[in-house]
C-alpha cells in the first residue's frame, strides 16, 4: 500500500473517534441553556443586591437595559459572522494574506491600510469584470455598480498617488513673535561661530584594522586600536539576531571596535577634543559619516574633532524576536572607552599623537539615542564602579566640561533603575519641532535633571527650532524621520531646507563649544536669545531655555502644592485669574520633570464686541476685572541690584482660559438663559449666518494674535514703574505641527509647551523712575491687561547677572 493509503485510513480512524465523542444536539442545546441559566441567575443576583446596597431601584433599569443590549449584541454578532462567512473564500484568503502584509508596510496609520485594501480590490475587480465577454452578460444594474466602482478605484489610486508626490499641506499662518521686538535687540557684532577657522584641516580614521564592511576601519585606519569587552553592558546578543549581527561584522559584544573618524588641525596641539555620537539607525546604512560637516567646522576653529562608530550597537531587520536592549549604557561607556584611547595616545611620548589633545577641555556631542548616551557617559565617568553592577569597575575620571544634545531620547537607559542626574558640566539641547522621531523634546527632561553646586560658572540651555527634523541634522539620514519606504507618507511642506538645519547646528555647537571649552563669554547671550545671532542663523522660530550657575530665583513652583507659596519669596496671590494653578509641565509624552504655575485670563464676556483688543490702545479695564499675579518678595531675600536681569520663563498653554463655562461651574439658571439666546439666535437671517460662517473660514486661515501683558515693580515705598513683555517679546503662540499628511484629516495638530526665557535689564527699567530702588524692590506683578484672553504657564522668576559683567574671570574676547 503507498504512503497517502495509510494517511487517508488514519484520518478515517481519527474522525470515527471523535464522532463517538462529539456531542449531539440535546447536549449542545442543554450547554446553552445551562450557561444563559447560569449568567442570568448571577447577574440578576448583582443587579439585585446593588439595588439594595447602593438604595437606588434605578440600578434594576439599568440592568435591564444591559441584559437587552447584551442580547442585541449577541444577535448582531452572530449575523456579522454570518456576512463574514458568506464572503467568497478566493477573496477570504487574499484578505488574509494582504493584511498582514499591509500590517508590515510602514503605512504609518491604519486607515491607509483599509483605503488600500479598498482601492486594491475595486481595481481588481473593475478589471475582471471589464473583460468583453463576461461584460456583456451582465444586468444593467451590475454593469453601472461595476463601472461605479472601478471609478472609484481609479480615483483612490490617483488620489493616493497624489498624496504621495505632494511635498505637504499648508499649515495655519503662525506669527514669529520675537520677529515683531527684534529691533529692540542688538545682535551680537562678532563673525559667525559657523565660519571656518584658520586651521587647514587634516582627515584620517582609527579603528580595529579589522572591519569587514568599511575599508576606513580596516586597511585605511591610520592608527589600530584595541577592542573592548562588551559583555557587562549588552544584553540579546544571542540567538538569531545575535548570529546574524556577529555574522555581518565579523565580531560580537566581547570584541566591540573603537572606531573613529577624526577631523584634526594640521597643526601641533594641544587642543580640546570633542566626540559625537550618532544614535539609531539601521545598522547597515552608516551614520557615523554624516557629521563631516561639524567635523571640518570644528577642526578649523582649533579642535579635534571625532565622529565615533556604534552602528554595531544600532538596530538591524534581523532584530527578531530580539535585538539590543536598553543599550544607552553600552553606548556611554564606548565613548569613555575612546577618550581612555586618547589619553594613552596623547600621553605616549613614542605615538604619533602625543601633546595632540588638551585633556582638560573635553567635550560630548550625541544625536538622538547618542543624545541620551552622552549624558550617561557624563554620569559614569565620576564613578568609581558600574551602578547596575558594582563588581564592575569604571573610574574613568575625565574632565568632560560639557556635553551637547541633538533630538535625544530620554530614560531609555536608567541607571539603578533612576532617571540620570547630572551636577557641574555645561548641556545644550537641541531640538526641532518638525521631529517625526523623537516628536518630543526629551533634552528638557535632562535639562531639569542638571543642577550646579561648585564655583565654577556653568549653564545648561536649550533651544527649539520651527521647520527642523530629526535626520537632517545627519547628512546621511535625511528628510525621512520615520524610515518608510513611501516616506511621501510624512508632511514636509514645514520642513527647512537641510543645509539651513546644518548651519543651526554649526552655530550652537560652535558657540556652546567655544563659550564651555575656551572660556570665552562672547556667545553666551546667544543661548538666551537667538535674535543675538540673527545675523547668522537662518530665519524661523527660535524658542531658547537659559539657567546658569549664578542665576537665583524666587519662585520654581516645585516646594509644595500651596499656589500662595513660593520657595524664595513671601506669597503668590493671583486677582480675577480664570486659570490659577501649579502643575506639571506637559510635554508630549511623559513629564517634563518640573512644575510651574499656570495664569488664564478671559475678558469676553465683559466686553464683547465693544472692546477691540488687537488696536494700538487697549482697552482700559477697571481693577475689580482686570486679572493679575503678584509675587511679594518679603523681607528675608536677596533683591536685585544694578548689574541684575530680571528673568522668567513663559509658554503658552493651549488650554482653554475659561474652563468655568462648563461642568461643575455651570449655574442651571446661566445654562437655561443660554438655551433661551441659542433659540432667538436660530431665527437670525440666512444672510446673517452666512457671513458669521464666512468670518468663522477667515478666522482659520488668519494666525491667531501674538499674547502680552504688562509687568509692574514696586519698591518698599510704594515706587512703581510698569513696562510690557513685549519690549522683550510678545508671547510665541504654541508651534504646531503635523508630520504625517493623514493627520490633516484629524485637523488635530500635535504639540507642546516649550518656553522662552524673558530677560530685562532691571537698571535700564528703574530708569525710567528716578525715585525707585533696585535693592528695596518689594513685589513684581503681572498685569493681564494687554490681551483679551489666554493661559500661561510662568516657571524660574529670579535675577541672573547682566552678560556686560562677564561671566569667565579672564575671558579672553573675541576682537
Amino acid at each position: 500500500m503507498s504512503l497517502k493509503h495509510y494517511f487517508i485510513r488514519l484520518k478515517t480512524w481519527v474522525t470515527r473517534q471523535v464522532t463517538k465523542v462529539k456531542p449531539g444536539k440535546t447536549a449542545q442545546k442543554g450547554a446553552a441553556i445551562g450557561l444563559l441559566a447560569g449568567s442570568f441567575l448571577l447577574f440578576g443576583i448583582e443587579v439585585i443586591g446593588m439595588t439594595i446596597n447602593f438604595r437606588d431601584p434605578w440600578i434594576l433599569a439599568l440592568g435591564l437595559v444591559i441584559l437587552a443590549v447584551s442580547v442585541l449584541a449577541a444577535f448582531l454578532t452572530s449575523w456579522l459572522i454570518k456576512q463574514l462567512n458568506a464572503i467568497p473564500k478566493g477573496y477570504k484568503i487574499a484578505l488574509l494574506i494582504s493584511i498582514p502584509l499591509l500590517i508590515l508596510v510602514r503605512l504609518l496609520d491604519q486607515r491607509l491600510m483599509v483605503a488600500m485594501i479598498l482601492v486594491f480590490s475595486l481595481l481588481g475587480a473593475g478589471v475582471s469584470i471589464f473583460k468583453i465577454t463576461h461584460f456583456r452578460k451582465l444586468t444593467f444594474p451590475k454593469k453601472a455598480v461595476a463601472i461605479l466602482g472601478f471609478a472609484i478605484g481609479l480615483l483612490g489610486a490617483g488620489a493616493s498617488l497624489y498624496f504621495l508626490m505632494i511635498r505637504g499641506l499648508e499649515m495655519k499662518p503662525l506669527i514669529n513673535a520675537a520677529k515683531l521686538a527684534e529691533e529692540n535687540i542688538t545682535p551680537l557684532p562678532f563673525e559667525s561661530p559657523a565660519a571656518l577657522g584658520r586651521y587647514e584641516v587634516e582627515f584620517f580614521t582609527y579603528g580595529s584594522g579589522k572591519d569587514i564592511q568599511r575599508e576606513e576601519f580596516a586597511d585605511g585606519v591610520s592608527y589600530t586600536t584595541e577592542s573592548v569587552d562588551g559583555t557587562a553592558f549588552l544584553d540579546h546578543w544571542e540567538g538569531m539576531s545575535g548570529k546574524y549581527r556577529t555574522h555581518y561584522w565579523g565580531f560580537d559584544y566581547r570584541e566591540l571596535p573603537v572606531n573613529g573618524r577624526v577631523w584634526k588641525p594640521k597643526e601641533e596641539g594641544p587642543f580640546p577634543l570633542v566626540l559625537i555620537v550618532h544614535g539609531n539607525h539601521p545598522m547597515q546604512d552608516f551614520s557615523d559619516p554624516g557629521y563631516e560637516y561639524l567635523g571640518e567646522l570644528m577642526a578649523s576653529r582649533g579642535y579635534i574633532f571625532v565622529s565615533v562608530d556604534e552602528n554595531f550597537l544600532n538596530g538591524s531587520w534581523s532584530d527578531f524576536p530580539d535585538g539590543l536592549e536598553k543599550e544607552n549604557d553600552a553606548r556611554a561607556w564606548m565613548l569613555l572607552e575612546h577618550l581612555r584611547q586618547w589619553k594613552e595616545w596623547t600621553q605616549d611620548s613614542s605615538h604619533g599623537l602625543f601633546g595632540q589633545v588638551d585633556l582638560d577641555k573635553l567635550a560630548l556631542i550625541g544625536h538622538s539615542r547618542g543624545g541620551e548616551a552622552v549624558a550617561h557617559a557624563a554620569m559614569l565617568n565620576r564613578l568609581d564602579h558600574y551602578p547596575d553592577d558594582a563588581a564592575i569597575p569604571l573610574g574613568y575620571h575625565f574632565s568632560i566640561q560639557a556635553i551637547v544634545a541633538i533630538a535625544p531620547v530620554d530614560g531609555q537607559y536608567k541607571p539603578a533603575g533612576s532617571l540620570n542626574k547630572l551636577e557641574n558640566i555645561s548641556y545644550l539641547g537641541i531640538h526641532g519641532a518638525q521631529d517625526a522621531d523623537v516628536e518630543s523634546f526629551d533634552g528638557l527632561k535632562q535639562f531639569e535633571r542638571i543642577s550646579f553646586t561648585d564655583s565654577i560658572y556653568r549653564f545648561k540651555a536649550g533651544i527649539y527650532i520651527a521647520g527642523a527634523n530629526h535626520g537632517q541634522f545627519n547628512s546621511s539620514w535625511g528628510d525621512n524621520d520615520a524610515l518608510a519606504s513611501f516616506s511621501g507618507l510624512l508632511n514636509k511642506q514645514q520642513l527647512m531646507d537641510p543645509k539651513d538645519q546644518e548651519t543651526i547646528a554649526k552655530v550652537y555647537i560652535s558657540a556652546f563649544l567655544e563659550t564651555t571649552l575656551q572660556g570665552k563669554d562672547n556667545f553666551l547671550p546667544l543661548f538666551t536669545d537667538a535674535r543675538k545671532g540673527r545675523n547668522w542663523l537662518p530665519e524661523t522660530i527660535y524658542l531658547s531655555q537659559f539657567q546658569d550657575s549664578e542665576s537665583r530665583f524666587w519662585a520654581g513652583f516645585d516646594e509644595d502644592f500651596e499656589v500662595g507659596t513660593l520657595s524664595k519669596a513671601e506669597s503668590a496671590q493671583g486677582e480675577n485669574l480664570t486659570v490659577w494653578r501649579e502643575g506639571e509641565v506637559m510635554p508630549k509624552y511623559g513629564l517634563r520633570g518640573t512644575r510651574a504655575v499656570y495664569l488664564g485670563w478671559n475678558y469676553e464676556e465683559f466686553g464683547g464686541d465693544s472692546l477691540d483688543w488687537e488696536a494700538s490702545e487697549k482697552p482700559t479695564l477697571p481693577d475689580s476685572l482686570r486679572a493679575s499675579y503678584t509675587v511679594k518678595l518679603g523681607q528675608d531675600t536677596f533683591r536685585p541690584d544694578s548689574s541684575s536681569v530680571l528673568i522668567f520663563s513663559l509658554a503658552e498653554s493651549g488650554e482653554p482660559s475659561n474652563p468655568k463655562t462648563k461642568g461643575k461651574w455651570i449655574d442651571e439658571n446661566t445654562e437655561e438663559e443660554e438655551d433661551d439666546n441659542s433659540e432667538n439666535e436660530s431665527t437670525n437671517s440666512d444672510e446673517d449666518g452666512q457671513k458669521e460662517v464666512e468670518e468663522e473660514d477667515d478666522q482659520e486661515e488668519k494666525a491667531l494674535p501674538v499674547l502680552d501683558f504688562s509687568i509692574e515693580l514696586m519698591d518698599d515705598q510704594g515706587e512703581r514703574i510698569v513696562f510690557l513683555a513685549s519690549e522683550f517679546s510678545p508671547v510665541q503662540r504654541l508651534i504646531q505641527s503635523r508630520v504625517l499628511k493623514i493627520q490633516f484629516l484629524d485637523e488635530k495638530d500635535e504639540t507642546e509647551p516649550i518656553f522662552q526665557l524673558y530677560q530685562f535689564e532691571l537698571q535700564k527699567i528703574a530708569a525710567r523712575n528716578p525715585l525707585f530702588k533696585l535693592e528695596s524692590l518689594q513685589q513684581i506683578r503681572f498685569l493681564f491687561d494687554q490681551s483679551e484672553q489666554g493661559v500661561l504657564i510662568l516657571d524660574q522668576l529670579g535675577v541672573m547677572p547682566s552678560f556686560e559683567a562677564g561671566r569667565y574671570s579672564g575671558a579672553e574676547k573675541l576682537e
